[in-house]
């Protein structure tokens, strides 16, 4: 029986860390909202009324749903053989997915600072402060800890010799940077050597592969959590 992945349709946003880790392991799972579109999606989370869901994304079968996205991993690795089998490397990774969380989380306060029920155009001021302080500080800490994290394995991924859902997250996490600050990751990317190979490893993955080449990948847009704003940009 398939999953039933509950997101917002028409974005990639957080339910796109879901979708690649699915998409890599060849695990099947219908993207509800986008067949039945969003008013679908409110209805089937009010239908929840015993442990419901905050927010989307969230995974539906056998009658229970599973939100956040590091929650829903965590499950998935277990389940699917996405994580190593040792409790102590499974920590280490969930830990890992968590704080991957916390650097979305400041990406999208970036163009949210003040209030998040606003429009990025009534706080562009404080966006423009939030992402200056972001490019020159809060980048460099966590990208740091993801290549240290990298390297810290002898292996070809984070864990062990085979890729899992946090090497996936990792991966949407370069490519959303690239997309929302071409011009600060083109200037440090290359201090991260050991992130930007797990990137172009797990880019070639076949699942992978092949979901970046169909239109089951949405393209980046200024809807989602990483947004181009060209005057937040810079090197």
């Amino acid at each position: 029986m398939p999953y039933n992945l509950w997101y917002w349709p028409g974005i990639q946003g957080r339910g796109e860390f879901v979708r690649l880790a699915l998409e890599a392991a060849g695990i099947e799972y219908r993207d509800c909202a986008r067949e039945r579109g969003a008013e679908a999606l409110m209805e089937d989370m009010a239908s929840h009324s015993r442990r419901p869901p905050f927010a989307p994304p969230y995974l539906t079968l056998d009658g229970f749903a599973i939100a956040q996205v590091a929650n829903i991993l965590l499950y998935l690795g277990e389940h699917h053989d996405l994580a190593p089998s040792r409790l102590a490397d499974r920590l280490w990774l969930h830990q890992l997915q968590l704080t991957i969380a916390d650097m979305v989380a400041e990406v999208h306060n970036i163009h949210h600072p003040v209030a998040m029920g606003a429009y990025y155009e009534d706080q562009k001021p404080e966006a423009a402060r939030a992402a200056e302080q972001f490019r020159a500080e809060r980048m460099p800490k966590f990208l740091g800890h993801f290549e240290d994290a990298a390297k810290a394995n002898p292996g070809e991924w984070l864990i062990d010799h085979r890729w899992t859902y946090a090497d996936t997250s990792l991966f949407q996490l370069v490519e959303g940077l690239r997309y929302m600050f071409p011009r600060r990751m083109a200037a440090i990317e290359g201090d991260y050597p050991q992130l930007l190979k797990i990137h172009a490893q797990v880019k070639t993955l076949p699942g992978i592969a092949a979901y970046l080449a169909s239109d089951r990948r949405l393209p980046f847009n200024t809807d989602g959590i990483f947004r181009h704003y060209p005057e937040l940009d810079e090197a």
